[in-house]
């Protein structure tokens, strides 16, 4: 396994983070959030959070969990080579979650599934 694909997916784990952020506010507290706050209770929810797995293994990086904020939720990603064989899966918290399948990226697909309903929901799938 070469260091470019270990970097490649990582460019795309933050890339893909990027497009779903919020306009406005710090990132950590969008503005949106904290003018609602006081307007509605916020239901918190805990994720399993691991940004490198590879089939069989166990999480090699960003092992941990993660708290989905209001405008968050849980994330499972998996992407596969173009013949369908699972190379990586990555989890974790993500804004503006949503379920998408075979994203095509280079010679990856990568699909996303979100969830909300309860604490390491994204543990599951």
């Amino acid at each position: 396994m070469g260091k470019s694909y270990l970097m490649g997916c990582l460019i795309l784990l933050c890339r893909l983070r990027a497009c779903f952020e919020l306009e406005g506010g710090d990132g950590l507290f969008p503005s949106r959030i904290i003018s609602h706050v006081s307007l509605r209770v916020v239901e918190i929810v805990q994720c399993r959070m691991c940004h490198l797995q590879f089939p069989g293994e166990k999480c090699s990086r960003g092992r941990g969990i993660c708290t989905a904020t209001a405008e968050e939720a849980c994330m499972f990603g998996k992407i596969f080579k173009r013949d369908g064989t699972l190379w990586l899966n990555f989890m974790g918290c993500l804004k503006n979650c949503a379920n998408v399948n075979k994203i095509r990226w280079g010679h990856y697909l990568v699909n996303f599934r979100c969830c909300r309903g309860y604490d390491m929901c994204n543990e599951r799938f």
